[in-house]
């Protein structure tokens, strides 16, 4: 991959930093949105993050810009995740053909939010069919490469926001998660990645209940403050929404830019259920911890009480479920049946060949996941902080194993991140060092249900006492 646009050193900006660049009228939107296309146009044929594109729109929103312009992300050039999220005048297929391109008239929620703080779309990003899967390939568009080695996978289901944001094509792009797959591809590329508390961000108006609340929208950046920022613009009540939350008591980017005071933090090596960790993911949590106890934190190493061995059953019944259930919902949004034969076959056996799960067994296993995040939540200090690797083993090579599904191969990626869907707590990844083969590390950063504020001061004086983190290095330009 080779980047020679006009203006590569600006694209390495955070995306604060670009807001400050285009408010001050030291670049013009129009200028970094144009670089940005042309990185993409040049970079994006091996790395294959962007699935569509939009760069008529996206010029002429930028020429709309002027500096002086209030919005929090004025100019900004943002990619979005193809999958759920409605995007007015692209396309969102869900990484399959199975429900055809549907091109829908209106942005959904966390989506018109970022464009009215200024965000300009230049695209949508890759993921794995129906986001079933811990890397980011599908029959469809093919498979996204990490840009810090091509031959290995970016991770997913967000794969595609972030691969884009590591190789320095967009600072900022949003992704989904139901099991990990924010964090998971910010661990494997680099970047940072938040799973907001659930209830923080609309997923209307085209959903409603669906999973429970377990699947929420968040953002992934280059910093703690990119994605504190693109926090602020994404949240707030929309009218219907089952799970909602009040707003901060002050913005996400204030947060991100004080001091935590001390706080209570424990550290947990090892995965729930004996799920094997690798010595590099324990490395980077242990200098983790080791930074926050210096800055004068309360470390402890203690795991919450997340062993239970019927976790897994329980994920798989209400999962399976969840899935056969959006398929159904994605055929009224559609209008249109899926097509079956247009389907992967893992994809196809998982969600349409196989019964679907009794009522009962699935309102029952529902009940075992929200009885066991009661427990893990008992006791949780009003402000306690929980650090964990993000992920358990490295990235994988493009085509390795990891199918649809809770499979074992899965598990080795979602082990220390799916338990925060269940209880709803904010959870954060962040890119602390690299292995011994030069590939980035991610540290996970959980807070008490609600306190997305406080997982985010934590992430940034953490960040800020790290020392800078290389980037991938994707050209002669880099």
């Amino acid at each position: 991959m080779t980047l020679t646009a006009s203006m590569p050193e600006l694209l390495q900006r955070s995306a604060t930093e670009q807001v400050a660049l285009v408010r001050a009228g030291e670049v013009s939107a129009r200028e970094l949105v144009g670089a940005t296309l042309d990185a993409i146009d040049r970079v994006d044929t091996e790395l294959n993050a962007f699935v569509a594109l939009c760069p008529e729109r996206a010029l002429a929103e930028a020429d709309r810009v002027r500096p002086g312009d209030p919005r929090p992300l004025c100019g900004v050039p943002i990619g979005l995740k193809d999958l759920l999220g409605a995007t007015e005048g692209l396309p969102t297929t869900h990484g399959t053909a199975a429900f055809g391109d549907w091109v829908a008239d209106h942005d959904t929620a966390h989506v018109r939010r970022l464009r009215e703080a200024g965000a300009i779309v230049v695209g949508k990003t890759n993921t794995p069919e129906l986001g079933l899967r811990p890397v980011t390939e599908n029959a469809r568009f093919g498979a996204t490469r990490n840009p810090w080695d091509p031959r290995l996978s970016p991770g997913g289901s967000s794969g595609g926001s972030a691969a884009a944001v590591a190789a320095g094509l967009v600072p900022l792009a949003d992704g989904s998660d139901l099991g990990g797959s924010i964090r998971i591809p910010a661990a494997c590329c680099g970047v940072v990645g938040i799973r907001p508390s659930t209830g923080r961000v609309s997923i209307g108006p085209d959903y409603h209940d669906v999973s429970s609340g377990v699947g929420v929208d968040g953002a992934l950046g280059r910093t703690v403050l990119d994605v504190a920022v693109a926090l602020d613009a994404m949240s707030g009540y929309e009218p219907g929404d089952r799970h909602w939350l009040p707003d901060p008591r002050r913005p996400f980017a204030e947060s991100a830019t004080s001091d935590p005071g001390r706080l209570p933090i424990r550290v947990a090596f090892d995965a729930p259920n004996g799920v094997p960790v690798d010595a590099e993911p324990r490395a980077a949590a242990a200098r983790a911890a080791a930074l926050l106890s210096d800055l004068g934190h309360d470390v402890t190493e203690e795991a919450p009480d997340w062993t239970d061995e019927s976790f897994g059953p329980a994920w798989m019944t209400c999962g399976t479920t969840s899935m056969k259930h959006m398929v159904a919902v994605l055929e009224r949004l559609h209008g249109r049946p899926v097509d079956p034969d247009a389907l992967e076959p893992a994809t196809r056996a998982w969600l349409v060949d196989a019964p679907a799960p009794p009522v009962i067994d699935y309102l029952e296993a529902g009940e075992r996941l929200f009885a066991y995040a009661r427990r893990v939540l008992s006791g949780w200090p009003a402000d306690g902080i929980l650090v964990t690797p993000t992920l358990t083993r490295l990235p994988i090579e493009i085509g390795a194993p990891a199918q649809a599904g809770v499979t074992d191969d899965a598990v080795r990626f979602s082990a220390f991140v799916r338990v925060w869907n269940v209880t709803g707590q904010p959870a954060l990844s962040l890119p602390l060092g690299e292995s011994a083969g030069g590939l980035p590390l991610g540290v996970q950063i959980v807070g008490p249900p609600g306190r997305d504020d406080l997982v985010l001061a934590v992430a940034a004086q953490l960040e800020a006492n790290a020392g800078p983190q290389r980037r991938p290095f994707t050209g002669d330009a880099r």
